[in-house]
């Protein structure tokens, strides 16, 4: 632990050289992970989780005992000057008589820290949404943790897992109107839709905010994909390739509260659902994505002769049941329904190249690695050939797709994925609520397409 902090001390001095306000360190990162209850425990600080005055750790380390990382995190701030946010592992004793009380007689919990340019302590936050992590109990009510800075008002704070459910982190940015997160993960990719990079942005996209997201960098355990993400632009660093991990150092403007976020636009779309062609950017729509007055759904199949629409089939992937149909030629229209969702896409390409896309619906309870409900339309590009390679790891495509995929989707909590080849980042021309279906649209991705999804969770239905 000492040497890791020699290394975050290193990444403090380098950050603030280059002028950075504020720097995120990764979860885990302090210690590392696959501790017991027990073989954590020499290694975790005491942290009291109280925001009754304030304790400047540096300054005052008599006040507690057991807080030597605390302490060292609290003084490259303040040696520094900069707001640093840092994840560790903390134990809290408890009482015999409070009936959640461990056997043991104390609480272990995967806390983030976030302190001031002067070193005091301002915020601490325990996770919420554990990951398989024994040593750690969860808190009795979720934290909602905030803190405020002068360069961009106030930061949300949250961790890893935390970022698919509704408790805290969705409650905590509506419910405080937050503009800015910052973000500890020990993320395991897992294509082809929750990647770190790819479902960072899209939370960025979805609720119009700024996420300061730090990922553990161990390529064989699969967790890569850091960054500094806007709405209309991201900063970021996934490698699988190289051990070295990466300090990113970049400048944003800060989001204030006047922007309405794509959420709240969402549910205003879906009250005023007659507002037939209005997206939440300001440029006009192209006519033929905007969808008549009177037409209930958009129009299944071209009208042009009676084209075949091609058969549906059934493959895994993220370990849900996914109902696909193959993309195939170099334009069409498609529609694929799984339960009350239906997807559509229309799509066209110059080139046709010898690789195999679907499009792909679910709409059930994804019950691996953790049980949540999930809506979603995905255009993605199989493994190979044969439909059983579709919902497949692929990081590499060639396949250049315009395309307008939308879906009838029952929750306003729509994440727009869209990846391309080798793990990078695009933005979609269009996004938004017309006639009860949310849609996205692209014309010229930068690269080949990996997977291009409207990402949905139910959080009434998990």
């Amino acid at each position: 632990m000492g040497r890791n902090l020699d290394i975050y001390e290193q990444q403090v001095l380098a950050a603030a050289r280059q002028g950075a306000q504020i720097i995120v360190f990764p979860e885990d990162g302090i210690h590392g992970f696959n501790f017991t209850r027990s073989s954590i425990y020499p290694f975790l600080d005491f942290v009291l989780h109280s925001h009754s005055g304030k304790w400047n750790p540096c300054r005052e380390p008599y006040l507690f005992n057991d807080t030597e990382v605390v302490q060292r995190l609290s003084c490259m701030a303040l040696k520094n000057k900069i707001f640093l946010v840092a994840n560790l592992g903390t134990k809290q004793p408890c009482e015999r008589t409070d009936p959640r009380c461990p056997a043991d007689g104390r609480y272990q919990f995967n806390t983030n820290l976030a302190f001031d340019a002067s070193g005091t302590l301002l915020a601490t936050y325990r996770k919420h949404n554990l990951y398989f992590e024994y040593a750690f109990d969860t808190p009795p009510e979720p934290d909602y943790a905030f803190f405020d800075t002068p360069f961009a008002g106030k930061f949300g704070m949250f961790t890893c897992f935390d970022i698919l459910f509704f408790e805290p982190a969705v409650n905590l940015i509506r419910q405080y109107n937050l503009k800015q997160i910052v973000y500890p993960t020990a993320w395991m990719n897992q294509l082809p839709l929750l990647s770190a990079v790819e479902f960072q942005q899209a939370f960025a996209t979805a609720f119009n905010i700024n996420i300061l997201a730090a990922n553990i960098h161990h390529p064989t355990l699969g967790m890569t994909g850091s960054g500094i993400y806007t709405p209309v632009k991201s900063f970021i660093y996934h490698n699988m390739e190289s051990y070295g991990g990466k300090l990113i150092v970049a400048e944003i403007p800060v989001i204030t509260t006047d922007y309405k976020s794509n959420l709240e636009s969402n549910e205003r779309f879906r009250e005023n659902l007659h507002d037939s062609c209005r997206t939440f950017t300001s440029t006009s729509l192209d006519d033929e994505v905007c969808f008549k007055e009177q037409e209930e759904t958009p129009s299944r199949v071209s009208e042009k002769g009676n084209e075949q629409s091609p058969p549906p089939f059934y493959a895994e992937m993220m370990y849900d049941n996914f109902t696909f149909v193959p993309v195939w030629g170099e334009k069409g229209e498609l529609q694929v329904c799984a339960n009350t969702l239906c997807c559509y896409l229309n799509y066209q390409r110059a080139v046709l190249t010898d690789e195999l896309y679907a499009l792909g619906v679910f709409d059930g309870l994804h019950t691996v690695h953790g049980t949540y409900y999930v809506q979603a339309c995905a255009l993605v590009k199989c493994g190979g050939l044969s439909f059983s390679t579709c919902g497949q790891e692929i990081t590499d495509a060639t396949g250049l797709i315009d395309f307008q995929l939308w879906g009838n989707m029952s929750t306003p909590y729509i994440f727009p994925l869209l990846l391309t080849s080798g793990i990078t980042l695009d933005f979609a021309d269009h996004l938004g609520w017309k006639n009860n279906h949310y849609f996205m649209s692209k014309n010229g991705t930068s690269s080949g397409l990996l997977t291009a999804a409207l990402y949905g969770r139910w959080y009434e239905k998990d």
